[in-house]
């Protein structure tokens, strides 16, 4: 819808119980993310629904389990182990980290980063793309940035072997395929299919749950006869896009992308995009991948994984059709798609920070107040609108770590106040004060505030705390003679989300800049 950006679907999701922050009560670790007792019931439906459509109701169609870890010729075989990396790049100026072939991307349509090498790459982004983060033009050089995640076997260092936790599921039903086709007694075509998890060292990930480092996949690889295959192909397009609009996504918001590029083993390869907040992306990956796979992992294993038709005496290496999407990111597409603001005619009752407005401009009316606020002052001013906005100047509960936003509150007064202080204040889940600020620490005189008026106080400042789930606190206080007076303070008003691709020790990033020289 048109009022729908990403900030607001993440914050429905942890509002209500669908997505929590990885590790939230150790400030978190970014870019993963735990689903709750909602969010996990939606992922078994997908998966459910997925698995009856294209296993249980399908002739030839089995689905198996594979490891996590696999035997590292596997990775040699498949190329990952050489050519699994994304050109990187980093600002000079802000230290923000971004992929090259994205930013471009991200900047025009009207040129294809994968139809351009590496030089040129950095020599379009160095002339054309400021920093989206602090406006600069001051990049390094790209750097091939390794997508696996490497862990070690055995337990005495000399003995130790270097393995990878797999980054997509698919060489697991390739390695197997023979075994499947023995053990089902099955004739080609024949599909198997896999959920399981993939895990990737991204340059830049992010957008909530589009790219996380650990990810659930749902996809089919189908062997076929070489010549069979663009019927299959077309077949796999037909009934994946169906299966979506079945499950209710909105047709209007779905459509085919065929790859410009096609990588050099593929004869065919398009993706079903949808329309998320951030523009169209890709949310399922169909391919005709040839009989490269089978035919990588015969040279590399010295095993035939030939096929012999029984009916026609005919031997050959079957070519592999397939479909691939990734759970999460169906998941943020049916929440996206089923995303609705809806503005109530008749509301009445109080809310934490008095009458629910009918003002459709109030600012408070796109924040979810939390339930336990605390709210309490003897009233001769009143806090009655607040807002939290982001550094694209959006009303956002999720704020990037390192940016700069501000947090603005709206103060009546019922009676005539002397240098009233505005305090805000920010805690984390634990309770624990974390950081906050007042006018009187800063040095600002607020002078005489007559009954009657209003003021509107911004608190402008660089968000540096770590990735997180965070509570926000605002008041307003002062002093009568020698006596402290709480005019009206709301503890625990609003939680907030900080995204952070780097977190540190403690509360605070110091952005410490760090050189190691040769001696």
């Amino acid at each position: 819808m048109e009022n729908m950006t990403m900030e607001k679907v993440a914050n429905l999701c942890k509002q209500y119980g669908f997505v929590y922050q990885g590790s939230d009560i150790y400030g978190g670790l970014a870019n993963t993310w735990d689903y709750g007792q909602l969010g996990s019931r939606v992922i078994n439906s997908i998966k459910d629904a997925w698995r009856k459509r294209f296993v249980q109701e399908r002739k030839n169609s089995y689905e198996i389990d594979c490891g996590i870890l696999m035997n590292p010729k596997v990775w040699e075989a498949s190329g990952h182990a050489k050519n699994f990396n994304d050109p990187q790049l980093d600002c000079k100026e802000c230290k923000k980290r971004y992929r090259a072939d994205k930013l471009i991307n991200d900047y025009t349509s009207e040129v294809n980063p994968d139809l351009m090498s590496d030089e040129e790459m950095e020599k379009y982004i160095k002339e054309n793309i400021s920093c989206p983060n602090c406006g600069k033009k001051n990049y390094t050089s790209i750097k091939k940035f390794d997508l696996m995640f490497k862990t070690y076997r055995g337990t005495v260092d000399e003995e130790k072997m270097e393995i990878f936790l797999r980054p997509e599921t698919c060489q697991g039903e390739y390695i197997n395929f023979q075994n499947v086709l023995r053990t089902s007694r099955s004739k080609l075509p024949m599909t198997i299919g896999q959920i399981g998890k993939s895990f990737r060292n991204e340059v830049t990930p992010g957008n909530f749950l589009f790219r996380t480092i650990e990810f659930e996949q749902m996809e089919l690889q189908t062997f076929c006869k070489p010549g069979d295959d663009e019927e299959i192909y077309n077949f796999n397009k037909k009934e994946s896009m169906k299966f979506l609009t079945d499950l209710g996504i909105k047709e209007d918001n779905l459509r085919f992308k065929d790859h410009d590029k096609l990588v050099f083993y593929a004869s065919a390869a398009t993706d079903i995009q949808y329309n998320f907040p951030t523009g169209w992306d890709e949310l399922w990956g169909i391919h005709n991948r040839t009989n490269y796979d089978l035919t990588q992992h015969k040279n590399y294993s010295g095993v035939d994984l030939d096929y012999l038709d029984p009916e026609t005496n005919e031997r050959y290496t079957p070519y592999i059709l397939e479909t691939a999407m990734g759970v999460g990111r169906l998941f943020l597409t049916i929440m996206c798609d089923a995303y609705n603001e809806e503005t109530l005619e008749d509301v009445s009752g109080k809310s934490a920070i008095g009458e629910k407005s009918e003002d459709k401009s109030a600012w408070k009316n796109n924040f979810e107040v939390n339930p336990t606020v605390t709210d309490y002052g003897e009233r001769q001013a009143e806090i009655v609108d607040f807002a939290i906005i982001d550094q694209y100047g959006a009303y956002s509960s999720i704020i990037e770590k390192g940016s700069v936003y501000k947090v603005k509150a709206k103060i009546h007064f019922h009676e005539t106040v002397k240098n009233p202080i505005f305090t805000i204040t920010i805690k984390n889940k634990q309770g624990t004060d974390i950081t906050g600020t007042n006018t009187m620490f800063e040095r600002i005189e607020t002078g005489t505030v007559n009954a009657g008026e209003e003021r509107i106080v911004t608190y402008e400042q660089q968000m540096n705390l770590q990735g997180g789930d965070y509570l926000l606190s605002l008041g307003c206080t002062g002093y009568v003679g020698d006596n402290f007076v709480v005019y009206h303070r709301l503890y625990d008003l609003v939680s907030f989300n900080v995204l952070s691709d780097k977190n540190t020790v403690g509360f605070f990033d110091m952005n410490s800049n760090i050189t190691v020289e040769n001696v």
